[in-house]
C-alpha cells in the first residue's frame, strides 16, 4: 500500500498519495512513515504548521529516523525558525553522519544566521561526501561571492546550471562558450534568471564593447526598448533562434551571469563599471517629472517582492514606513508592482501618502517604468528589480537589506560595487526592520536639510 502511495507521491499526484497514507493510518495509527510522508505533503502544499505537527508525531514513534529530523528541519527553516532547524539537522547528522544534503541545509541555516564561514565549511563537507552535488558547489560559490572572494567564487558559480531548481534553462548552441578571446564574428549574450538579474549583468555589456567585441544581447522582451536605447553599439533582440544565426554571424555565446567571471574577478575591477549604463526615454522622463513635481523631493518607494524563495525576508510591511511618511517636504511615489487597487487599499489601510500612477504598468511596460523611476530624486526600496533598475539608471538608490542578504550585496558595507549611486541599509539583527528604517529616516532628514539629494 505504501509503495503505491510513494509512486503517486514521487509523481506529484499528492491527492492520491494522501488518500492512501490516511487509509494506512486508519489501519495502523502508529505508522511513522505514513505520518512523516503526510507531513511532507502538507509541506509541499504550503501548510507548514500541519507538516511540523505530523513529522513530530512520526519522530515520537520512531526516534532514530534521520530523514524525519532532516525534513522537520526543512519545514521549520522555511518558517524562519533557524535555531530549531539547526537542531534538527544536527540530530539528523548525529544519527547518520554521511548525509551531504543535510550538511548543505545546515550550511544554509548557519549562513542565514550570519556565520558565513561555518556555512562554507558545511558546503565543503557536503562536497567531500558527494562531489557531484551541484547545489553544494553553487552554495559555496555564493558564500564566496558574499564574502567578496570573486576570484574563487565565479568559477564555482558556473555550477548553477547543474542545480535542480535553477530559474533559467541552459541553452545549447552549436557555437562554443566565449572565454574572452577576440572573435571574428559576434558574441551572443543571453539573459538569465529574472529581470533584476538581467539588468545587473547588463552592466558588463559596456566592458564587452570596450574590449572591441561586436555582440548581440538577447533579453526579456520587456527590456528590449530600454536596452536598445542604452546600448546603441549592440544588436538587442528577444527570443534568439537558429533562424537568425547566419544573419547575425554568431561566433560564440555566453549567459550574462558568466560575464562577471571575465570582467569582475577582483574588487578593484568594479571600478570599470559605467554609471549610469541604462538610459530612460528622456521625453517620457520629463513628462513624469512635470506631472509629479510640486516643489517637494520626489522619492519613489517599493516595499514588496513575490519572490518565492526569499520574498518573506526581503519584504517590509508598508505600515513600518510611517515615520518616513511623516517627514515634510517629500512627495512619495509608489514604484511597487502589483494590482493598483490592492496597492491603493494597502496605502489607505496604513494612511500612507503615496501617489499611485495608474498609467504605469511596472510589470509589463518596463521602458515606461524606467522613465518613471528616472524622474525620481531618490528611490527607497527593498531588494527587488526596482532596486536594480533605479541604480542602473543612475538614480540615487537606498536599498534596504535583510540580515542575510543575497550574495551580490556582500556581507558588509554600505556601498555596492555594482552600482555607484546605491547606498545600503542593512539589518543588524534577523527581522529587525525597525532599526533599518530609523537609519533611513535619520539619513533622509539630514538630506532634506542639506538638500543633498535634491535635483538642481
Amino acid at each position: 500500500m505504501t509503495r503505491d502511495a510513494l509512486a503517486h507521491h514521487q509523481a506529484g499526484r499528492l491527492n492520491e498519495a494522501e488518500h492512501i497514507y490516511r487509509h494506512a493510518l486508519e489501519i495502523d495509527p502508529n505508522n511513522a512513515d505514513c505520518l512523516h510522508l503526510l507531513g511532507m505533503i502538507a509541506f509541499q502544499t504550503g501548510d507548514n504548521a500541519a507538516a511540523a505537527e505530523l513529522i513530530r508525531k512520526a519522530i515520537a514513534i520512531h526516534k532514530t529516523a534521520a530523514s524525519y529530523y532532516s525534513n522537520l528541519g526543512n519545514v521549520v527553516q522555511a518558517d524562519g525558525r533557524l535555531d530549531e532547524a539547526e537542531a534538527c539537522y544536527r540530530q539528523a547528522l548525529e544519527l547518520k553522519p554521511d548525509q551531504a544534503e543535510v550538511y548543505l541545509n545546515l550550511g544554509h541555516v548557519l549562513k542565514a544566521r550570519g556565520d558565513v564561514d561555518a556555512g562554507l565549511a558545511c558546503y565543503r563537507r557536503a562536497l567531500a561526501l558527494k562531489p557531484a552535488l551541484a547545489e553544494a558547489r553553487a552554495a559555496e560559490a555564493m558564500a564566496l561571492l558574499l564574502q567578496g572572494d570573486f576570484a574563487a567564487g565565479w568559477p564555482h558559480f558556473e555550477s548553477r546550471w547543474q542545480t535542480q531548481d535553477y530559474d533559467t534553462q541552459q541553452r545549447n548552441y552549436p557555437q562554443p562558450l566565449w572565454r574572452g578571446e577576440r572573435l571574428s564574428g559576434r558574441l551572443l549574450i543571453w539573459g538569465e534568471q529574472g529581470v533584476g538579474d538581467e539588468i545587473m549583468f547588463a552592466g558588463l555589456v559596456p566592458d564587452v564593447v570596450q574590449a572591441g567585441q561586436r555582440c548581440v544581447l538577447d533579453c526579456d522582451p520587456r527590456l528590449k526598448p530600454l536596452f536598445a536605447r542604452s546600448f546603441p553599439d549592440v544588436d538587442v533582440v528577444s527570443g534568439f533562434g537558429p533562424d537568425r544565426d547566419s544573419e547575425l554571424d554568431i561566433a560564440a555565446h555566453l549567459p550574462s551571469g558568466s560575464l562577471p567571471g571575465l570582467f569582475r574577478a577582483t574588487r578593484e575591477s568594479f571600478a570599470a563599471t559605467t554609471s549610469p549604463y541604462l538610459i530612460a526615454d528622456p521625453i517620457e522622463r520629463e513628462k513624469f517629472r512635470a506631472k509629479y513635481h510640486d516643489g517637494r523631493l520626489l522619492v519613489g518607494i517599493a516595499w514588496h517582492t513575490r519572490n518565492r524563495k526569499s520574498g518573506r525576508v526581503r519584504s517590509i510591511e508598508l505600515s513600518m514606513f510611517a515615520p518616513l511618511f511623516s517627514l515634510s517636504g517629500i512627495q512619495w511615489v509608489s514604484l511597487q508592482y502589483g494590482d493598483h487597487d490592492d496597492l491603493q487599499r494597502q496605502a489607505n489601510a496604513t494612511r500612507a501618502p503615496l501617489l499611485f500612477d495608474r498609467e504605469v504598468d511596472q510589470f509589463t511596460d518596463i521602458d515606461g517604468f524606467a522613465a518613471q523611476v528616472a524622474a525620481m530624486d531618490l528611490v527607497v526600496t527593498i531588494d527587488n528589480s526596482t532596486a536594480h533598475l533605479a541604480a542602473a539608471l543612475g538614480v540615487p538608490t537606498w536599498l534596504l537589506l535583510p540580515f542575510a542578504p543575497d550574495w551580490r550585496w556582500l556581507v558588509s558595507g554600505d556601498v555596492s560595487p555594482w552600482y555607484p549611486t546605491m547606498r545600503l541599509f542593512r539589518q543588524d539583527r534577523i527581522g529587525d526592520w525597525h532599526s533599518v528604517l530609523q537609519r533611513v529616516e535619520s539619513a533622509l532628514t539630514t538630506d532634506l536639510k542639506t538638500r543633498t539629494c535634491w535635483r538642481p
